[in-house]
């Protein structure tokens, strides 16, 4: 009897399943913990929003009505904050969604993506779910080597996938550099730029990618509000594009397929400065808590530009299992060709500092 599995295509059998951080309520149910410190998957320490929940809570009666499937009120908002039309604004289910709409529209057999070694691990699972082949680029000192990306491209690549700053690495490519880098790309190649971790960029370090878009035509901006926002659990993300290929993904688009508390909440969430202007004061004195505490135990990092920190620990899954056993989870990022590292979400003061006295003790048991 022919098993009806096997009779898919050989590259959907071959992916590798993207495994998320572990979360708390199944740490708690094998080890029977009751205090648990999440430091693994890069959530905002400070939760929502609260204009944000304030939001949510109006929004309530109205659950059972479909959302809007156009996110009008949300696209009106991206497109005053970001000064463009709301037909160059593509909403998704986390701006996952936006990276797996864009390979459905440009990429399949014959075709190819090219993205760096270390990179977020969405980028070859959507590149292989439609049978396009990955082009991997070495790492340049776990940064990208946008030279060696750029000279990677192919006659028959079509998407260009750069992260900036990088996860799991943090690393970050100027923008000046990278704007000039990107101006090289044959137009045939749909650049898409994921700044997912923008928000954390210091002043010093940020750069309109937005304005870019007159030198740059095939360029795609995709972001979240999953990170700096605390919007997580409720899957929201965008992209920015010109029209032609705004219109192209939401040919692929589910209807429906941002929930209408997540349009509600983000909408609520991109008016709120405070809080926002609060994160990022946390994040940089939690970077800097970290990192000292590193420094302290005589530990390499990569310096980041996001909300994490990745660690050289050694010996990573040993650490990792006794940091569960201490209550404290973070991010093993071996998939990432970093088998030596940890990454770390930064937490509010209280965690980071239980954190490195966690890691400091799972040195002690090894001694």
């Amino acid at each position: 009897m022919i098993d009806l599995c096997e009779l898919t295509p050989a590259y959907i059998r071959g992916i590798a399943p993207y495994q998320p951080g572990k979360p708390i309520s199944e740490l708690q149910r094998e080890l029977g913990l009751t205090h648990i410190i999440k430091l693994a998957s890069n959530e905002n320490p400070l939760g929502p929003s609260p204009k944000a929940v304030a939001a949510i809570q109006a929004a309530l009666p109205d659950l059972a009505l479909y959302p809007d499937g156009n996110g009008f009120d949300l696209k009106s908002a991206l497109a005053e904050r970001f000064t463009v039309s709301r037909d160059r604004i593509i909403l998704g289910n986390g701006s996952n969604d936006v990276l797996e709409l864009v390979a459905r529209a440009f990429l399949g057999g014959k075709t190819s993506a090219v993205y760096a070694q270390h990179a977020f691990a969405v980028y070859p699972l959507v590149t292989q779910a439609v049978g396009a082949e990955g082009i991997e680029v070495a790492a340049r000192d776990f940064a990208h080597d946008i030279e060696a990306m750029i000279a990677a491209i192919r006659s028959d690549t079509r998407v260009l996938f750069v992260a900036n700053p990088n996860n799991p690495t943090g690393t970050f490519i100027p923008g000046p550099i990278l704007h000039e880098a990107l101006e090289r790309v044959p137009h045939h190649v749909l650049i898409v730029l994921d700044e997912a971790y923008t928000e954390y960029l210091l002043p010093e370090h940020r750069y309109d990618a937005v304005s870019w878009f007159e030198s740059l035509p095939n360029l795609l901006i995709s972001r979240t509000f999953s990170k700096a926002y605390g919007l997580a659990g409720l899957r929201v993300g965008f992209g920015l594009a010109r029209p032609a290929i705004i219109d192209l993904l939401n040919r692929v688009r589910q209807p429906f397929n941002v929930s209408s508390l997540a349009l509600t909440a983000a909408a609520a969430a991109l008016d709120d400065g405070a809080f926002l202007e609060r994160t990022r004061a946390i994040n940089s004195a939690g970077l800097a808590q970290l990192t000292a505490g590193f420094k302290r135990l005589g530990l390499p990092f990569i310096p980041s530009y996001g909300n994490f920190v990745a660690v050289k620990v050694g010996e990573s899954a040993r650490i990792y299992e006794s940091l569960l056993r201490q209550g404290i989870i973070v991010r093993p990022v071996a998939a990432y060709q970093m088998p030596l590292y940890l990454r770390v979400s930064v937490g509010l003061e209280q965690e980071n500092a239980a954190f490195l006295a966690a890691l400091e003790a799972s040195f002690s048991e090894a001694a």
